[in-house]
């Protein structure tokens, strides 16, 4: 019923959009639906049953209080740990694989010249600032 989804739609216009607010949405048109479908068997009309519905319903300040709540949280000390350790081991993978990947260009392109080096020196500062990051988050390095 387009009356209903456009009235959810407005309702959550002001409810960043992610997948658990989309997943909220889908269930209330649902329960919404069901709503009308009961009040139409009861011999409402359907516009009846429609207004009725969205009514009793009400509004989502509730919900938009609590989205906001969880927003406003700070991300917990443990998992900014984690993060930082996790985008380290990232940089560090990822370090080795473009260090690997010009190495085996030069070996296989140039053997007689070395150049791989170069580049090896600019990729390394990746994980060399977020290991300082990681030590700080860490608490070994203030």
């Amino acid at each position: 019923m387009k009356t209903i989804r456009n009235h959810v739609d407005h309702l959550f216009r002001d409810v960043p959009e992610n997948e658990e607010t989309l997943l909220m949405k889908e269930e209330i048109i649902e329960n919404l639906e069901e709503k009308v479908d009961d009040l139409i068997r009861e011999g409402k009309s359907q516009e009846d049953a429609i207004n009725k519905a969205i009514v009793e319903f009400g509004d989502i300040s509730e919900i938009e209080q609590a989205f906001q709540e969880e927003e406003s949280k700070p991300a917990p000390h443990w998992l900014k740990k984690s993060r930082a350790r996790l985008n380290l081991e990232f940089s560090l993978w990822g370090s080795a694989l473009l260090i690997a990947l010009f190495a085996f260009i030069n070996f296989y392109y140039t053997p007689t010249v070395i150049w791989f080096v170069y580049p090896t020196f600019a990729v390394l500062w990746w994980p060399l600032s977020l290991f300082f990051h990681w030590r700080k988050q860490k608490g070994g390095h203030q």
